[in-house]
């Protein structure tokens, strides 16, 4: 798996040797609606005594200073300025697009209307306000007339380009404390199906929130901590920073091993408190013409089409270590037979 100079040393370093600012996602990662998730709120209490922690999010329904009131709740010392959201990306895009106090439609909640008027905009709510452009981000409370009233704006008439349509992001799904749920992404697909165009999009996977927050952080070797490949990892790579996927949310180990080159973290973790623990190397043999890949007491053989487990251990060494022995293969998983003990869920993660 790609590994940052900080884990070449010949003692086994944690995946915050050398990082200036740990930048971690919420949803999946911090708390699943209401409730956080296990061993999370302490552990980033105990980064933050060393180092500077910030918390982004695609969510667009609250605003800074809610999530940060929400996060002081669960425990952990969090003020406005340590949320960097993603209307908050999407206005500064949107502000390279209109004039100066322009009218918006907005489509969204309380955090994406806030972020819209303290740039100076005029909110508006119907294509009959003749908007400059259309600002979308999710909030439980969006309805089709909403997605109706974005569709209207947009849809240009005569042959002409449209305004402008920016998106805070396009997630697909949400965890939910009850599951996971219909994201954004999934609302603006609606309104592309309509219109037949896509907008430019803030949040992760695209890279104006993480360049938002290096710079509002001064990070200059920053880790990012995320749930989901499509948009965390995948972010985080295009930014170029170095990320751990923890197996708490959205993406689990069969993801894990599916991941196309794009997709695939720095660090894998089990729950966030294996952000201290040594990061265990991946050591590669050969044995009788096949491969051996072992993290920790974990050995994971490639032979031929087939990848099993040769010597079972801690299940992230497991992961890892299968990870490490599918991505090198040079063949996709696809093309492969994965033995299913290497990804089997029975573990709960940051139980």
């Amino acid at each position: 798996m790609p590994r940052t100079d900080r884990g070449s040393s010949t003692a086994a370093a944690s995946p915050l040797e050398g990082v200036d600012v740990l930048l971690a996602d919420l949803d999946g990662v911090v708390y699943r609606g209401d409730d956080a998730i296990p061993h999370a709120v302490e552990s980033l209490n105990r980064a933050q005594s060393t180092l500077r922690v910030g918390y982004l999010t695609n969510n667009a329904s609250r605003t800074d200073v809610t999530v940060a009131a929400h996060l002081t709740d669960l425990g952990l010392t969090v003020a406005p300025q340590d949320v960097v959201t993603s209307p908050q990306a999407a206005v500064k895009l949107l502000a390279g697009l209109v004039d100066p106090g322009s009218r918006i439609l907005v489509v969204g909640g309380e955090g994406l209307i806030t972020e819209v008027e303290r740039a100076g905009f005029m909110v508006v709510t119907s294509a009959d306000d003749a908007p400059a452009a259309v600002i979308q981000g999710f909030a439980p409370q969006v309805a089709w007339t909403d997605l109706a009233e974005a569709a209207f704006a947009l849809k240009a008439r005569d042959g002409a380009d449209g305004i402008p349509w920016v998106a805070t992001n396009t997630d697909w799904t949400i965890p939910q404390a009850r599951g996971t749920a219909p994201g954004n992404g999934t609302l603006v697909s609606a309104v592309h199906t309509a219109v037949g165009r896509l907008p430019v999009v803030a949040g992760k996977p695209e890279r104006a929130i993480f360049d938002a927050a290096a710079l509002r952080f001064a990070a200059s070797s920053p880790l990012f901590i995320g749930d989901r490949l499509d948009t965390d990892i995948v972010g985080a790579n295009r930014a170029g920073m170095a990320s751990a996927l923890v197996l708490t949310g959205i993406d689990g180990p069969k993801q894990v091993l599916a991941a196309e080159p794009e997709f695939r973290p720095t660090f894998l973790l089990g729950d966030l408190r294996d952000l201290f623990a040594p990061y265990p190397p991946t050591e590669v043999t050969e044995k009788r013409g096949a491969k051996l890949v072992r993290v920790g007491r974990a050995v994971v053989k490639v032979d031929g089409r087939a990848v099993t487990l040769d010597r079972s251990g801690d299940p992230v060494d497991v992961l890892r270590a299968a990870s490490a022995a599918i991505w090198g293969s040079g063949s996709p998983i696809y093309a492969l037979e994965v033995a299913p003990e290497l990804y089997a869920t029975q573990l709960s993660w940051g139980s």
